[in-house]
């Protein structure tokens, strides 16, 4: 599992002034704990964090050992390489498949054998992305799915009756990455738009909502969650 603890966290600020986003205090501890806490619950034993802005206070937080997992560092050395950037960057520390997860979102619900599943029938070829059915929920809808493809996918227009939002995963093939080019800033949504365009970018649609803390409200909704979950 790659997680993508790159960003500055503009929108959190005054709270990331001093500090990555990664490293919010969000139900008494820092977030990417509740992260890695999941995620070891979920079979997963090695994780990389792919880090720029203040990525050396992330590496001093968690080490490179919590609890069962082994936790791998990707640090952009001189400018930051954007979200694809950053995959292309961390290769070398990766299997030839691999999941990918965002920096500010936790998925307590994700299945990620589904996303598996969809992976093996489209024969590796593809991306699978996690999607949620979400109706301009959480956040503007911002994908069109047809009989398990996505067929439009758009991180910044919010076209209308668009039902569907990324969950905040991926599944990816390394060789992808290989063909993009080296020290540039690439955002993921290039990627998605390229495997849109070619038919390739697939949907594993999950059942309930995902949280996030990429703003105010969705940290608050994250700490009411794990709040009544551990009541």
């Amino acid at each position: 599992m790659v997680i993508l603890c790159g960003g500055r966290g503009t929108r959190l600020e005054p709270i990331t002034k001093d500090i990555p986003k990664s490293l919010i205090e969000v139900g008494g501890k820092p977030f990417i704990f509740h992260q890695l806490d999941l995620l070891q619950g979920m079979g997963f034993s090695s994780i990389i964090l792919c880090c720029y802005h203040r990525g050396e206070m992330i590496r001093d937080a968690v080490g490179y050992f919590y609890e069962d997992l082994d936790i791998l560092y990707s640090f952009e050395k001189d400018k930051p390489l954007g979200t694809a950037g950053a995959i292309k960057y961390a290769l070398p520390l990766l299997d030839r498949h691999f999941f990918v997860m965002s920096g500010d979102s936790y998925l307590p619900d994700i299945d990620y054998e589904k996303m598996l599943d969809v992976f093996v029938l489209t024969d590796y070829k593809s991306i699978v992305m996690a999607t949620y059915k979400n109706q301009d929920k959480f956040d503007k809808s911002n994908i069109k799915i047809k009989k398990g493809k996505i067929i439009k996918y758009d991180k910044n227009k919010k076209a209308k009756g668009l039902q569907h939002i990324d969950y905040g995963a991926s599944l990816f093939d390394r060789e992808i990455f290989k063909e993009l080019g080296d020290n540039r800033f690439i955002d993921l949504s290039e990627v998605y738009q390229d495997f849109v365009e070619d038919g390739r970018l697939h949907s594993a649609e999950m059942e309930s909502r995902f949280y996030e803390i990429g703003s105010l409200e969705g940290i608050r909704d994250l700490e009411e969650y794990l709040e009544n979950r551990n009541d």
